[in-house]
């Protein structure tokens, strides 16, 4: 294991003796229940911050998405990012996880439990739009959550910015093609405004302030930005804790009034989701791969573009659709789902290291 690999894993580790990384699990269902609650009941509000958008990308939404991924873009040295080709066989297993077998999984899981076991429990004209929905959310990979899965596992931040952004460069020209393939259309409307929005928003914007302001404590000395990045660390985790209320407050409404058919519609989201990180997890360990990187590889091959979703979702077959609904549930479940994901790489590092070790 690479020196910067030890490096990352010992910053996780001490981040891990925090109050909130303690006990995030807890805070997680406790702003579960917020976030419905306070929707249900005070909905207004939530509508209101709801329709802070633009080109379906929500904009307090992305503020505090920025507040969560650039601590974790203050870490990345630039000129180390020549580096990143060491880590060619994570790079390999995620983009093989993304594009061959993610959206392909999702059609299959969508086929046996939506148009199958779960058939006589949903509304028979809505069938195929909740498939639809799923591949939507299978097709597109995460562009900025990721950062934060892999700050939590300890994950090398140049392979995870490399990452993301060369499955941003492929998605532009895959995603229709490959939803295309899989719903039978012959063209798909892409939302290439929201495409883009959410690339500039998510990547552009929060690398170019990160390394601006990185640049300017180091002109101070390496420990002002060490220190800096501990300050940080528990603002990043209460934005992510605030995002799960909005998230939930927006759909509260929705959970209640349909929790049968988003519980059903979580399973194969759900299923998705740990099949494809363990899959490349195993793959990872089967190729060597460092922990460091094996991490993000994983997180970053299960996780969804969820905006992208939504609004093609919507585009095609508009906002009440079970398409629509499909995609607002991947939204729903992501983050507790993947935090879980996170929990699973970080306990299981001693085990993942042992063969190496021996």
């Amino acid at each position: 294991m690479s020196a910067q690999c030890e490096t990352m894993g010992d910053v996780a580790a001490k981040a891990g003796m925090g109050l909130f990384e303690r006990y995030l699990t807890l805070w997680v269902g406790l702003c579960i229940i917020a976030g419905v609650a306070l929707g249900h009941f005070f909905p207004a509000p939530f509508h209101a911050i709801g329709r802070i958008e633009v080109a379906q990308v929500n904009l307090p939404v992305a503020v505090l998405i920025w507040l969560m991924i650039i601590p974790m873009l203050l870490k990345i040295d630039f000129g180390a990012l020549h580096q990143v080709k060491e880590h060619w066989r994570g790079i390999g297993v995620t983009l093989f996880i993304n594009w061959a077998v993610k959206p392909f999984s999702m059609a299959f899981l969508g086929w046996l439990f939506i148009s199958t076991l779960f058939r006589p429990y949903l509304p028979a004209d809505q069938i195929d739009s909740y498939i639809a929905g799923l591949i939507l959310l299978a097709a597109a990979p995460c562009t900025a959550m990721v950062f934060v899965w892999s700050n939590l596992s300890g994950g090398e931040p140049h392979f995870t910015l490399s990452q993301v952004a060369l499955n941003d460069l492929i998605m532009v020209f895959a995603f229709a093609p490959i939803v295309g393939l899989l719903l039978g259309l012959s063209s798909i409307t892409v939302p290439w405004n929201t495409l883009l929005l959410s690339v500039v928003l998510y990547i552009v914007v929060p690398v170019v302030v990160s390394q601006l302001w990185r640049k300017a404590l180091l002109t101070k000395g390496p420990q002002v930005l060490a220190n800096t990045l501990a300050k940080l660390g528990s603002i990043s985790l209460l934005a992510l804790l605030t995002t799960l209320v909005l998230l939930f407050g927006f759909q509260g409404e929705q959970i209640i009034a349909q929790p049968l058919v988003i519980a059903m519609l979580a399973v194969p989201i759900t299923i998705q989701v740990y099949f494809n990180s363990g899959l490349a997890y195993l793959l990872n360990k089967k190729l060597g791969v460092a922990h460091c990187v094996a991490g993000p590889s994983a997180l970053i091959g299960a996780s969804n573009f969820f905006e992208l979703a939504v609004a093609a979702a919507i585009s095609l077959f508009g906002f009440q659709s079970g398409a629509a609904l499909a995609t607002v549930v991947g939204v729903l479940i992501e983050v507790p789902v993947m935090l879980s994901v996170v929990r699973i790489v970080n306990s299981s590092k001693h085990w993942y290291e042992a063969r190496a070790r021996a």
